[in-house]
């Protein structure tokens, strides 16, 4: 009993100290989002600028500065043609699927038709009822779009406001990611190696199970989720289906989520097609979808197995809590929660 009790304190202070970790350092990002992300590119050009100094014998100053020149540049690119590319397809889409269902206002009114054609006998209140039914879903689906593209301008100008602060985190991550590769580039040991617990120690335990099992976690989803994206867009244009890129994004942010899925994007997609009797690009998508999710049915257990250790019911308890809690944000909350406990079980602290 006594051991029950013990465990159950442990854990409330585990809770507790997480819990004010997590809301001090997002609420807080605002201010530190240019040093966060400042510190994690320092990392990742260390290597390409120490090769550059090594190699053609130039100084840190200048090898961390065309190092930057060039991150920073393919950065930004990428972003600005992703960002008008999706913003383009995303409000095309949303006005094509209004014009759509503006189009095919009379589809009730025609099913009744021919259900009267063929039953006779059927019940008027029956008819009645089914078109009302048929009106009522038709007027929702067309409201949900315009509520889509009114969504959709808002988060645009909400962005447009934002431009000052996002220019001011460009330019101060671009200024202290140069200064900290510079310095970082010509360090032998590890600039955080002062800071780091002891060896041996329950507290480098601790990070060293963190590191590997966050480092291994992250990057095994990262590898699934770039893979069973890619066979998404390569075949979105093999089958020359429109907004390839915008559904690809959105098949992606499913695909997070196990709980949506990609069916929700693959299946309605198909029938749409099918619908327009354009048999060879709905049937493509089916068969599309049998392969990623073949695809993602063999390597989604290796993840879980070799990063984690946690059973995928566990993973989707926390984000359906997280999401009837907190939305997006209470799903993160949650699944560093399980990954946190587990790293500190694991190593015998809970």
């Amino acid at each position: 009993m006594e051991n029950i009790i013990e465990k159950v304190d442990k854990f409330i202070i585990f809770f507790i100290l997480y819990t004010i970790a997590f809301i001090t350092f997002f609420k807080t990002l605002h201010f530190t989002l240019p040093f966060v992300l400042a510190i994690i590119f320092a990392f990742l050009l260390k290597r390409p600028t120490k090769y550059l100094v090594n190699k053609f014998k130039i100084s840190p100053y200048i090898a961390s500065l065309v190092m930057n020149i060039i991150f920073f540049t393919l950065i930004i690119s990428s972003f600005l043609v992703i960002i008008t590319t999706i913003s383009s397809e995303l409000i095309q889409l949303t006005r094509n699927i209004s014009t759509y269902f503006a189009s095919k206002s009379q589809l009730p009114s025609d099913l009744i038709i021919t259900l009267q054609k063929y039953y006779d006998n059927l019940d008027p209140s029956i008819i009645t009822s089914i078109q009302k039914s048929l009106s009522e879903t038709t007027a929702k689906l067309a409201n949900s779009t315009i509520d889509i593209g009114m969504v959709t301008a808002s988060y645009l100008l909400t962005i447009l406001s934002s431009i000052p602060y996002i220019m001011m985190v460009i330019i101060f991550t671009m200024i202290t990611t140069f200064l900290f590769t510079k310095d970082i580039s010509v360090m032998k040991t590890n600039i955080l190696t002062p800071y780091l617990p002891r060896k041996g120690t329950k507290f480098y335990l601790v990070y060293s199970e963190g590191k590997k099992m966050l480092i291994s976690y992250f990057l095994a989803y990262l590898l699934i989720l770039s893979i069973t994206s890619s066979i998404t867009f390569i075949g979105f244009i093999f089958l020359k289906v429109k907004y390839a890129l915008v559904l690809c994004v959105i098949c992606a942010v499913f695909d997070v989520l196990p709980i949506l899925g990609i069916a929700n994007i693959y299946f309605p997609l198909a029938i749409i097609y099918i619908i327009s009797k354009n048999y060879y690009t709905g049937i493509g998508l089916l068969v599309l979808y049998t392969l990623v999710f073949i695809v993602r049915q063999i390597a989604e257990p290796k993840i879980m197995a070799s990063s984690l250790g946690v059973h995928p019911v566990a993973v989707l308890i926390a984000i359906f809590v997280g999401l009837v809690a907190g939305g997006l944000g209470g799903v993160v909350f949650c699944m560093f929660l399980i990954v946190f406990y587990n790293i500190l079980r694991k190593v015998k602290v809970l």
